[in-house]
C-alpha cells in the first residue's frame, strides 16, 4: 500500500510541477489575462480537472508561479550574500543578484507587471513583503551591527530601502531588452550611492 502511495504522490508531484512550468511559460508569453487553465493542461497533456485537482482557480496557480519566481530570487541574492566576507560587500552581491533577476524578461514581467493585475495591489505588496522585505531588514539590521550603518530606525530604513529596490525592479521589467544593462547599471550606481552617503 505504502508503494502505491509513493507512487501516486510522485506522479502527482511531477504534475504539479509540469503544470507550473507549463503555467509560467503561458503566463510570461499571454499575460495573466490572455492565459486559459485548459490551454495550461493541455500543454502537458492533463486535463482541466488535473489543474483543479492542485490549484483551485487560476489566480491561484498565479500565486504559485508568483511564489516560486520569489523564493529562486531570494535564494540567488542570499547565497551572492553568504559568498562574500563582509556585511557591505554582501549587500553589494545580493543587490546585484536582484538587478540580474530583475532583467530576466520571465520574472520581471510576471513579478512586476502581470501580479499586480493578477492578485490585486493589496495582496501583491504583501507577497513582496513576504519574500523581499524580510530579506532587506536583515541586511540593514547586519549593516547597523557592523558599524557600516549608523543606528538609524530600522523599519523606516528597511522600507525606504524595500521601496527604492523595488522601482528598479518596475523600471528594468518595463525597459526594452536592449537597454536592461544601461538601466540596470544606473540603478546599481544610484542605490550604491545612497547607501554609501549613510554609511558610518
Amino acid at each position: 500500500m505504502s508503494s502505491v502511495k509513493s507512487r501516486r504522490e510522485r506522479y502527482s508531484q511531477a504534475t504539479k510541477a509540469a503544470l507550473l512550468d507549463a503555467a509560467t511559460r503561458r503566463f510570461a508569453a499571454h499575460g495573466f489575462a490572455g492565459t486559459a487553465l485548459e490551454d495550461v493542461a493541455a500543454d502537458i497533456e492533463a486535463t482541466r480537472g488535473a489543474v483543479y485537482h492542485h490549484f483551485p482557480s487560476k489566480t491561484a496557480l498565479f500565486q504559485a508561479v508568483f511564489e516560486e519566481l520569489e523564493t529562486e530570487m531570494a535564494r540567488r541574492a542570499t547565497e551572492a550574500a553568504a559568498r562574500e566576507a563582509d556585511p557591505w560587500s554582501a549587500a553589494q552581491a545580493a543587490l546585484e543578484a536582484f538587478l540580474e533577476c530583475a532583467c530576466d524578461p520571465v520574472y520581471g514581467r510576471l513579478v512586476w507587471q502581470e501580479a499586480p493585475l493578477a492578485l490585486g495591489w493589496t495582496q501583491w505588496r504583501e507577497c513582496e513583503e513576504k519574500y523581499a522585505y524580510g530579506l532587506i531588514e536583515g541586511m540593514m539590521r547586519t549593516l547597523m551591527d557592523n558599524g557600516d550603518l549608523p543606528p538609524l530606525p530600522l523599519e523606516p530604513l528597511t522600507r525606504v530601502t524595500f521601496h527604492v529596490l523595488g522601482a528598479a525592479g518596475m523600471a528594468l521589467a518595463e525597459a526594452p531588452e536592449p537597454d536592461k544593462p544601461r538601466v540596470r547599471a544606473e540603478y546599481a550606481r544610484v542605490i550604491t550611492h545612497m547607501l554609501n552617503g549613510m554609511r558610518a
